[in-house]
């Protein structure tokens, strides 16, 4: 007998008859003689329809009564499923966030798994349950209820399988697994049968929306084996794991991330700290900033460049605006029409060259290149938006055709 987590997005369960397919596969899993926990998000765009509602009653309501809103979400989601596994004939029982042991930090909207008690999931499965966890979920020491942020729920599934040592963590999305570029805009795009978790990391980081980067920052850091999976189709998917047996690939996958914008500090002092001032600001409130570009500093001044989050992006400029105008800055330019295109690959630290192939591409395609950044096991590139996905088609091409 093993332990199986599986974990559904809102699109596998979008409708009734979605809900029915995934009670299948979880049916089939569990008559199989396995004991399985299901985490399951949201149906379709519900959490966007509730954000929606928010904003129709309050735009700046606190970030705890939208939690309470959000959390709804998930809610139906289980107690949907569990219906549909009980009409094909199984036991199973629903759970929130709490009930199923999540405590978390008290950052409402982006909550961190502080621990997970899974003592009432380990009872309903010495009851032959099948359990069905809501995702994204769970409770402060406060007792108030929180949520983990965008793709919480695959943080919530390896949470779950790390906290009860599961033989698998199954992830089930719209795609048939992890793919050298999206397979809904490059038709050339491959599927990978296996990939290493930096690989992947830094992939979900950039912008690879298969997997939530931090349920793979949490799988690396418990050893846990994932495999993403089609709830749609029955063909296999992509084992997510430390060690990988196939020879290194010069680079795993093309990702594209819109969700960026630039911001640019014109003309302030060339002198030592300004920099990490600059940057503390952001720091404090919790604003990632990712590619940096300075300027050779000339008559006295510099130019700093950066990008964060779109979402950030307006937050951030007044930060820089309050800082820098006692400082004498000249301007400050921002523009959200931007994306970051990046290229990952374990196979590019032992191979020359990776970057100029990737820039040869963006030349031959005539895409701009903004800003640069690049690490042991990727490239990243900023460029204009319009140009997004003709960059990732023609970097795609370059390195797989």
């Amino acid at each position: 007998m093993s332990l199986i987590v599986q974990k559904f997005g809102g699109s596998s369960v979008a409708n009734a008859e979605r809900v029915m397919n995934v009670a299948s596969i979880v049916t089939d899993t569990y008559a199989k003689g396995n004991d399985v926990v299901v985490v399951v998000s949201a149906q379709g765009d519900t959490t966007d329809d509730l954000i929606e509602k928010a904003n129709e009653i309050n735009p700046k309501a606190s970030k705890r009564e939208k939690d309470m809103l959000l959390a709804a979400g998930e809610q139906i989601s289980i107690s949907l499923l569990a219906m549909a596994i009980e009409k094909l004939g199984y036991h199973a029982v629903s759970l929130l966030g709490w009930q199923a042991g999540f405590n978390t930090t008290s950052a409402h909207t982006s909550a961190r798994i502080r621990k997970v008690e899974p003592d009432r999931i380990k009872k309903e499965l010495d009851k032959k349950n099948i359990v069905i966890v809501a995702g994204f979920q769970g409770i402060s020491k406060y007792g108030d209820i929180t949520t983990l942020g965008r793709g919480g729920s695959d943080t919530s599934a390896v949470a779950i399988a790390a906290s009860m040592h599961a033989d698998l963590c199954q992830i089930f999305t719209d795609v048939e697994g992890v793919y050298t570029a999206d397979p809904r805009k490059v038709k050339n795009a491959k599927k990978l049968q296996e990939i290493s978790y930096d690989e992947m990391l830094e992939l979900a980081t950039l912008g690879a929306q298969v997997l939530n980067n931090r349920s793979v920052e949490m799988a690396k850091k418990y050893n846990i084996e994932l495999e993403v999976l089609s709830s749609m189709t029955k063909a296999s998917g992509t084992i997510v794991k430390e060690k990988t047996k196939m020879e290194k690939m010069l680079i795993s996958g093309v990702a594209k991330d819109t969700d960026v914008a630039r911001i640019s500090v014109m003309g302030v002092p060339n002198i030592p700290g300004l920099a990490f001032k600059m940057f503390s600001k952001l720091s404090a409130k919790d604003i990632n900033v990712d590619i940096i570009l300075q300027s050779i500093g000339h008559d006295g001044k510099k130019d700093i460049s950066f990008t964060v989050a779109k979402n950030r992006g307006e937050e951030a400029v007044a930060l820089m605006k309050e800082y820098t105008e006692n400082l004498g800055a000249e301007e400050i330019l921002y523009d959200d029409k931007v994306a970051k295109i990046s290229i990952v690959g374990a196979g590019m630290e032992s191979h020359a060259g990776v970057a100029t192939k990737m820039f040869e591409a963006l030349y031959d395609a005539q895409v701009n290149i903004q800003m640069i950044s690049t690490s042991e096991i990727k490239v990243s590139v900023l460029i204009d938006s319009a140009d997004a996905d003709k960059a990732v088609s023609a970097i795609h091409s370059k390195f797989f055709d």
